[in-house]
């Protein structure tokens, strides 16, 4: 007998890759289960003895900790006090809040409902997106790393690669979502470049230095839908992880479930009204030499749903080889190799979410 639940439920082994392979299939996702009325949710979701052993403490909500907010309002006459806040974050967090980033309300609103209307439209136009080629500019998943992961995630996701050296065309998004997505993807690339400075000073570099290597040139939209969970006690929306890119905008709706891994324990992160979130990818603590810190997140299941979310991945150019700044680091200090997004981004997705930090097999 293998014991499988957090509860202390036990189920006999069983062919998991059989019981994979039949869900994936169905092409519907965990919001078909749903759609199908289940009470109990499939032992592929339920979290492994492993995984619990391994997890740490949740912070208690009465300790009053919050993830630092960073306010852009009067950003030319505040430059260097923001400055100061940015590299105080992403060293000692990984992770802030941003407030008055000039994106209005509207379009972000619009975000999350347009991410809602695809998820929730007729599953056989869903179906006919769905794949596991993580190449193509949209895709419909559920789980990238679902033969992977000890346990699957409670999660479904629009993929949409915007930018890359063959840029998205309008017509190739769904029609429900395919206006806001243009709209919005302007906006990120604005707001992706004054990070990007911010980054730069914050690291006591040239504001233009960051930029030069391409930061943007990769922008990838992950749309996140997270249904309600008849067991959310067995189970993740997503497993924690840390992200793939140089760094990481988050719009969330008002639903919460985010967790960061702060000093040890998890902290859960209040939704503000209008703000959105910043994280540090992998790549941003790479190629600082661990100045700046990426770190690691997930995302909890609930019984009142759906969550929605939608995280839009700085990545980079996907040929040019990165590593430590010179002027961060000498042959002496540096902590990593050079390597490309491409390279990384092939052992991160066969790695999977969870476990040891991809980071970690491009250390000297």
């Amino acid at each position: 007998m293998e014991t499988a639940g957090g509860a202390g439920v036990e189920v006999p082994l069983y062919d998991r890759y059989k019981e994979l392979k039949a869900f994936d299939e169905t092409k519907t996702g965990v919001k078909g289960l749903v759609d199908a009325g289940i009470e109990k949710i499939p032992r592929i979701f339920v979290r492994t003895v492993d995984e619990l052993e391994e997890d740490l403490p949740l912070k208690n909500e009465d300790d009053q900790i919050d993830i630092p907010v960073i306010d852009l309002q009067g950003m030319d006459q505040r430059r260097q006090e923001i400055i100061g806040e940015v590299r105080l974050a992403s060293k000692t967090w990984g992770f802030f809040q941003l407030a008055n980033h000039g994106i209005p309300i509207g379009v972000t609103n619009e975000m999350i409902q347009g991410v809602r209307r695809f998820h929730e439209e007729d599953v056989e136009l869903k179906k006919q997106l769905h794949t596991k080629d993580l190449s193509r500019k949209v895709q419909f998943d559920t789980n990238f790393d679902l033969y992977t992961s000890r346990s699957a995630n409670w999660r479904d996701t629009l993929r949409c690669l915007l930018l890359t050296q063959d840029p998205i065309k309008p017509e190739e998004l769904p029609d429900t979502c395919r206006d806001i997505i243009m709209d919005y993807w302007k906006h990120m690339t604005n707001l992706g470049d004054t990070l990007t400075e911010l980054f730069s000073e914050a690291l006591g570099l040239n504001k233009d230095h960051l930029k030069a290597m391409d930061f943007a040139q990769c922008l990838t939209l992950n749309c996140h839908y997270y249904p309600a969970c008849p067991e959310p006690e067995l189970t993740l929306g997503t497993t924690q992880h840390s992200d793939p890119s140089f760094f990481t905008i988050l719009l969330q709706d008002c639903a919460g479930g985010l967790q960061i891994l702060h000093q040890s324990c998890w902290v859960a992160v209040k939704p503000v009204p209008g703000a959105l979130i910043v994280n540090i990818g992998d790549f941003l603590q790479l190629i600082s030499n661990d100045k700046l810190k990426s770190a690691q997140h997930r995302v909890v299941a609930n019984r009142v749903g759906p969550r929605v979310s939608v995280a839009c991945f700085f990545r980079g150019s996907t040929t040019r080889l990165y590593g430590p700044i010179e002027e961060l680091s000498d042959e002496n200090s540096s902590v990593y190799k050079h390597t490309t997004v491409k390279a990384y981004m092939e052992h991160y997705n066969g790695k999977g979410l969870g476990g040891v930090s991809a980071l970690n097999h491009f250390k000297l």
